[in-house]
């Protein structure tokens, strides 16, 4: 693993970019809070891809870092899966300059994703599975003690609609998971933040994105059709988003039919017994807030 040294120069933010990193901080910091994704001592791996939100996590990371009352520490890691044209100094020179130490795995797994997908095919799948297997080697050998992923609010919804859509389930991406073995903790620190404000962010700070030709040039990918939906749907109905990621922490078992989650069964009428109303009908007494003021809620500190 190479160890940069630490940079000591912090270059002054200039007024928008330095509103912004107050904003993400900001949201960040509630989603590590609520969801406990990092504690004293963690070793944070944070996968670097090279796109805007993961230079994005690691940059509100390690502004956090320095002014969070708790110790952790950060390593980034990059997965090199060997695709043609892939400029493979870029990061090495941007982790160098901004004194973080990382770890480069070169592996082809382009190679095998093209030799066993059909051409015109989704290799997001495969790709995502192959990706994972190493992360989760590569952690355990770092000993980190979580693994911290770049995906923010834009894809948990979309993975929402794409589940209920195609899978017929009810389930989107979780800000905190541990893995089917129960070594790893994968943490997403960006969960409450939006996609529109780190392609922004990303552009303020001038971060030397890499584009995924692997799956990029897919212009039929099914999540390509849901965020498409979505955003044609936001522009009908400015703030439905903050609306469905507020319902997504919002949750009323017993309004459903999953009978895993809510014994319907057993559910009998208690005419001389006074309920809180916490599985009855009050919830449809319930008026959904204006969509401005779910946003406000999620902004809270």
């Amino acid at each position: 693993m190479s160890k940069p040294p630490v940079s000591t120069a912090v270059p002054k933010l200039d007024e928008a970019t330095e509103r912004m990193q107050i904003r993400l901080c900001r949201l960040v910091g509630q989603a590590i809070a609520e969801y406990r994704l990092i504690e004293e001592g963690d070793k944070v791996m944070v996968c670097l891809s090279g796109g805007k939100d993961s230079y994005g996590l690691l940059d509100i990371l390690l502004v956090l870092q320095q002014r969070a009352p708790i110790q952790f520490d950060l390593v980034a890691v990059n997965l090199d899966q060997r695709q043609p044209g892939f400029p493979e100094q870029v990061l090495p020179q941007y982790l160098t300059s901004r004194g973080v130490p990382f770890h480069i795995e070169a592996r082809d797994t382009y190679s095998i994703v093209k030799r066993l997908i059909p051409e015109g095919q989704t290799t997001c799948s495969l790709c995502s599975r192959l990706r994972r297997g190493h992360l989760y080697r590569i952690a355990g050998e770092l000993g980190a003690t979580k693994i911290a992923l770049g995906h923010h609010r834009d894809d948990i919804i979309e993975t929402l609609f794409l589940n209920l859509f195609y899978t017929g389930k009810l389930k989107a991406i979780p800000p905190k998971l541990r893995s089917k073995d129960g070594r790893h903790l994968v943490i997403r620190p960006l969960a409450l933040v939006k996609e529109a404000d780190l392609a922004r962010y990303a552009e303020l700070r001038s971060f030397p994105i890499i584009p995924c030709d692997l799956c990029g040039s897919q212009e039929d990918l099914k999540r390509k059709k849901v965020k498409a939906f979505l955003q044609e749907w936001e522009r009908g109905s400015p703030g439905c988003s903050d609306s469905i990621a507020a319902a997504l922490t919002n949750v009323a078992p017993s309004l459903l039919m999953d009978s895993r989650l809510f014994d319907f069964k057993s559910l009998a009428s208690m005419p001389s017994i006074q309920s809180d109303g916490a599985e009855g009908d009050v919830w449809l007494d319930h008026e959904p807030p204006p969509h401005e003021n779910v946003e406000g809620a999620l902004l809270l500190p």
